[in-house]
């Protein structure tokens, strides 16, 4: 039965009950057979589960003992340590102010959480069950009575209500409008109940997703603190990791809670098995990798090809003290390059944009400086079946049609946009050429002093901005080849605060980012490419506005099967292509990690993360030979 045809029941109903004159038996018989139907179907229509998933499909069974990828007999204890970069000087990752301690959001929780080897579902965490009816106009979620912060106090319905409340009042800019946009109210409607309305009914349960993934606060706790304010007074959570102690700037300190209260749970045996983390700051990557070498960190993520070429060759792991893998890493490849700041002058104009793109040659720099580890990043969903390929198909051109207007030509007849390869020398004549001819086009010409400029003698200036000493050898050839086209181009580097900063407040040029996107896109896709986010602190770093690529987001959220899915973010991805907002840098299809040999995973490791700091463990028998051996 339709929602049209089940209103018209009901209001058959309701006029027949304030008609009595001529209300007989009959019509009474027919009047409570009409409400009780309407009670079955409206009770069929509401979907109460332990687990949601994007398209309905749920790996784990409700009864489900642990994940699969786990070891839930993995021993607790240990530390992990690693290396981050810069400094921080507050413990509040939910606002635009400071920046905050590396894993400071770890010591809260959310409603519903996702798993590493399944790409769009949830599961119960301090909701033990939620429902919500199959138009998705609103969901309510059930929280675990035993669900307790810190201090031992109950997370409780109000709790919900005052972090949804405070995000969309004194959260990330970004992350205030979305809220505005999506909710009509968030009530307790008793101690563990908690109801979320939406603003409109949805053919999709993205919104449902949303509001599982809501973190949860501690509103006694904030109670006479300002939200809006950077604070090192760390936030009380709810999680199994509490902050230990930290050196501002320096180092963080997060330990393991003994009393956590979900411990036992099935979403979490085996996982958070370390007594400590431990992260050390350190002002460049050349310092950390020493630290590393000497032992005052013990786990490390690889991101050098350089040095995982050229300098693994110290005293710790010739004597297998310290072990360097390569482990498979199924993610699709971030969307990593050169992002413009296109809201303004010369970046406004996509001949400019694609004219500096052209000068970065990845073949040198990959033979050259990477050691041939890695490959090109060509679409922002590389490596999996949402990348467009090739010259447009009927079934993306048909989506893409309508937004023909917003678009570049090239969508409709050439392939999608793959930066042309260039030759193993630094410079390829044949890019600077093209280069020169799409900035004469743009009206940027030489003059007689071999610099291009505007009708208005204006130099074509531009500044990459950069915060990591390791990305100098990339970014000075870069500079370099600009330089040849005519280009006032330069480098400035910057500490880590700075760069924050200078990103927030959109002062840069281009800078190297992440755009961090997921196998399965949805909501979070405003937040990346969403007009309204352009001109707001947020994850739109380039600044997009472009109503085809707004339009086509909202065609993604709406998918209904992953089939449409797909379809549809390869429509939005050959888009995204031909806009030019950044250049591709690269990737790999490895995780390249070396540790001290005290740390072990799963055999099989899940596709969607490499979980070290999640279930890996510490084994101590081997660490206590180490230690024998002089290890440290």
């Amino acid at each position: 039965m339709t929602q049209r045809q089940r209103a018209g029941l009901q209001t058959a109903a309701i006029e027949s009950e304030n008609q009595p004159q001529i209300l007989d038996w009959m019509w009474l018989g027919m009047t409570l057979a009409f409400l009780m139907l309407a009670t079955v179907v409206s009770a069929q229509d509401i979907i109460k589960s332990y687990g949601i998933s994007k398209f309905g499909e749920l790996k784990y069974s409700e009864d489900f003992a642990h994940l699969d990828y786990v070891n839930p007999e993995a021993p607790k204890g240990g530390e992990y340590s690693t290396w981050a970069f810069g400094s921080f000087d507050s413990f509040h990752p939910y606002i635009a102010k400071g920046r905050a301690a590396i894993g400071a959001s770890i010591q809260f929780e959310s409603l519903m959480v996702g798993t590493a080897d399944e790409a769009d579902s949830m599961y119960g965490l301090l909701a033990e069950s939620l429902e919500y009816p199959t138009d998705n106009s609103w969901v309510i979620f059930h929280l675990r009575p035993e669900a307790k912060f810190s201090d031992g106090s109950p997370v409780t319905a109000e709790d919900v209500v005052f972090s949804q409340v405070i995000l969309q009042e004194k959260g990330i800019p970004s992350i205030q409008t979305f809220f505005a946009e999506a909710y009509e109210s968030v009530e307790a409607l008793d101690t563990h109940t908690v109801k979320f309305t939406f603003r409109e009914p949805s053919e999709t349960n993205d919104m449902v997703m949303q509001a599982a993934s809501t973190t949860v606060f501690s509103k006694a706790w904030w109670e006479g603190r300002d939200f809006a304010e950077s604070t090192l007074d760390v936030p009380m959570g709810s999680s199994e990791y509490i902050l230990e102690s930290m050196d501002v700037g320096k180092t963080v300190i997060y330990r393991l809670r003994d009393d956590y209260w979900g411990k036992d749970l099935p979403i979490n045996i085996g996982r958070s098995n370390f007594a400590n983390l431990r992260f050390e700051y350190y002002a460049d990557p050349t310092a950390a990798f020493e630290g590393f070498k000497a032992g005052e960190t013990t786990f490390r993520i690889e991101n050098s090809s350089l040095k995982w070429a050229q300098d693994y060759s110290f005293p710790s792991l010739e004597k297998g003290w310290v072990q360097k893998v390569e482990l498979p890493n199924g993610n699709i490849a971030q969307a990593q390059g050169f992002f413009y700041n296109i809201r303004k002058a010369p970046f406004d104009d996509i001949r400019v944009r694609q004219a500096l793109g052209l000068m970065f040659n990845f073949e040198w720099a990959n033979e050259t400086l990477f050691f041939g580890l890695y490959e090109r990043v060509n679409s922002f969903w590389g490596n999996s079946a949402l990348e467009a390929q090739g010259i447009i198909p009927a079934d993306e051109l048909a989506i893409l049609k309508p937004f023909r207007v917003f678009l570049p030509e090239s969508v409709f007849t050439e392939t999608t946009y793959i930066p042309p390869s260039s030759g193993t020398q630094q410079l390829d004549r044949a890019q600077v050429r093209a280069a020169g001819t799409l900035l004469d086009d743009a009206g940027w010409l030489v003059g007689d002093d071999g610099m291009r400029r505007n009708a208005e003698g204006v130099a074509l200036v531009i500044d990459v901005l950069n915060n990591s000493p390791a990305f100098d050898r990339i970014i000075n050839p870069y500079v370099e080849n600009l330089k040849t086209l005519g280009v006032e181009a330069t480098h400035t580097r910057v500490d880590s605060a700075q760069y924050t900063e200078r990103r927030r407040s959109f002062d840069f040029d281009m800078l190297v980012s992440t755009y961090g996107n997921s196998v399965t896109p949805g909501l979070g896709l405003k937040q990346w490419y969403g007009s309204e986010n352009a001109d707001v602190p947020s994850r739109n770093i380039a600044g997009l506005k472009n109503e085809a690529i707004d339009a086509l987001v909202e065609i993604v959220i709406a998918s209904e099967t992953r089939e449409e899915l797909n379809l549809n973010t390869r429509a939005l991805d050959r888009a995204l292509r031909s806009l030019h907002i950044w250049v591709p840098q690269w990737y790999k299809d490895l995780h390249t990690v070396a540790y001290l040999d005290v740390y072990r995973h799963p055999e099989n490791l899940p596709p969607y993360s490499l979980g070290d700091t999640d279930f890996w463990w510490y084994d101590a028998d081997r660490a206590a030979e180490l230690k024998s051996a002089g290890a440290f």
